[in-house]
């Protein structure tokens, strides 16, 4: 295939096959090799393995001629890393999209929206269900979310360019979003045989939310902020206020559910600048993870051989077939995705993931297309699939979590931000302090992980107000290293990189009367 001679370096250091995987290959000996290999080889799922005629994402290993527009939304945002890391040309990243773009024009549409699964050689509806068979919003915003970034990314001047940006607002402006709002609630399926027989309407909290900000985005098909208060904030299982494991969860399910409800959504849409009346996007998806690791870690069946190291539940294949693993539906299956599409969320958590998961199980788990889908230690039973939904959310977060890159080019996207000020949801004014961690409930620490590229700690704060601030670390014999001395910066949130030796530290952030502390252990 073409494809594989534009695909720079990928294939050089990066496991082909279960039995060459860990021993005839060097390994990694930094964080940001770990992450290089992991994203490579997982972004070789949708590029190598992408259907030769549409492009798209294959569902599956083992379904190659089914691809899913929801997994092709991943893949989309994924070839925008692989073109911004030169992994793969710009040029053979924009013919990839434009294949795919022109596909999807003459595939079966349901009012503009796609079915789940598609026919990867005639672009025919392949039922997800048995009444399945018509348009599924859900998968359509996903999908949708994927060619917004492409074409906000690839915003150069070429007639290559410009053609594909063209043919995207198209496809964009095409699906009839307020068409599939039914007795006043914004449905999840449509089809012209069972018209609305699925009778799902779209509630939350779930991995959902991308659909209403597109929904209420579009340019051409709006649907009212009304629709949206009526449909997915009614339902039993929205508002929650609880703590689990010592973090509170603002709304949504006990435990917080699979953690892919904090992955989908927010692959381009960067939670620490929304926050509306129910909760704050960041801290809310924080915790969520924070629930799930120490779930794992404290909580869980001994059985399951789970550990800081290795944990994270979400939706996955398993020894049964498939099932929304979390920490109320658990049967000891740990998926990858789950811990390393939470990057952003837990850095240092999900580092000892990643590297746990690749030396202790790389033989039977780590394959051509990086890791496979899940194993369960309790069964000894290993995935042999990998799933273009579970894929695709590790390189575009390790990459959010690297660069911010898909975070970035999804604020410059109008029609997002148009949707999220109709939903209420705004950039929030955080007080002086060290917004972005949750420490430890018991011991009150939060770990600082060195960060991947750049070798030194990342500490994120916020600042209200222009008086100088000055941030202090106090170790634990005493020392103190001035991260910031009484410099003045603007209101809102910062980043200080700054080096130090391993240890436990108190972090001090002082701004005139104002003054916040907290544990930190510099790992």
């Amino acid at each position: 295939m073409a494809c594989t001679l534009t695909f720079v370096s990928c294939t050089k250091s990066v496991p082909t096959t279960h039995s060459k995987t860990l021993a005839t290959e060097k390994l990694p000996s930094e964080k940001s090799e770990y992450m290089d290999v992991v994203q490579k080889a997982t972004f070789r799922y949708f590029w190598d393995f992408g259907h030769p005629i549409s492009g798209m994402a294959a569902e599956r290993t083992a379904t190659p001629n089914i691809v899913t527009t929801g997994g092709t939304g991943f893949g989309l945002m994924g070839m925008v890393v692989a073109a911004e890391r030169q992994w793969i040309t710009r040029e053979a990243a924009v013919a990839r999209v434009q294949k795919i773009a022109d596909f999807l024009e003459k595939a079966d549409r349901f009012h503009g929206a796609w079915s789940h699964w598609i026919d990867g050689n005639t672009g025919r509806v392949v039922p997800f269900g048995q009444k399945d068979n018509g348009g599924d919003l859900v998968e359509t915003a996903f999908l949708t979310n994927g060619l917004l970034v492409a074409r906000e990314y690839f915003n150069g001047n070429t007639a290559a360019e410009k053609k594909l940006r063209n043919q995207i607002t198209k496809l964009w402006e095409g699906i009839e979003w307020d068409w599939y709002v039914h007795d006043g609630k914004l449905r999840w399926h449509w089809s012209k045989q069972y018209n609305w027989d699925m009778n799902m309407p779209i509630e939350g909290y779930n991995e959902c939310l991308i659909t209403y900000v597109l929904a209420l985005g579009s340019p051409t098909h709006a649907i009212t902020p009304q629709v949206y208060e009526n449909t997915w904030k009614q339902s039993n299982h929205f508002t929650n206020g609880n703590k689990y494991m010592g973090y509170k969860l603002d709304i949504g399910f006990p435990y917080g559910g699979p953690l892919f409800f904090s992955h989908y959504s927010y692959l381009s849409m960067d939670p620490r600048r929304m926050q509306d009346q129910h909760t704050n996007y960041w801290q809310m998806n924080q915790a969520h993870t924070l629930i799930n690791w120490a779930y794992c870690a404290e909580k869980a069946p001994k059985v399951y051989g789970y550990s800081e190291e290795n944990w994270g539940l979400t939706a996955s294949d398993d020894y049964n077939f498939y099932d929304a693993h979390s920490p109320t539906n658990d049967n000891g299956t740990i998926t990858p995705t789950a811990a390393l599409s939470a990057f952003p969320y837990t850095p240092y958590e999900s580092w000892q993931a990643l590297r746990y998961l690749y030396l202790k199980h790389g033989n039977r788990l780590f394959g051509e297309y990086g890791f496979y889908d899940a194993y369960n230690a309790s069964k000894n039973w290993y995935s042999n699939q990998y799933l273009a939904i579970d894929q695709g959310p590790i390189v575009v977060m390790i990459e959010n979590y690297r660069t911010g890159l898909i975070w970035k080019v999804g604020e410059r996207i109008t029609e997002i931000q148009t949707g999220l000020k109709k939903m209420g949801i705004e950039n929030p004014s955080y007080p002086t302090g060290f917004y972005a961690y949750q420490p430890h409930p018991t011991t009150g620490e939060w770990s600082l992980m060195r960060h991947s590229d750049t070798g030194k700690y990342p500490l994120e704060f916020a600042v209200a107000g222009t008086q100088p601030v000055t941030i202090e670390l106090t170790g634990i014999n005493g020392t103190t290293l001035k991260v910031l001395d009484n410099k003045t910066l603007t209101p809102g949130t910062h980043i200080q990189s700054f080096d130090a030796a391993g240890g436990k530290y108190v972090a001090t952030i002082t701004q005139g009367s104002v003054k916040k502390v907290m544990k930190l252990v510099l790992r």
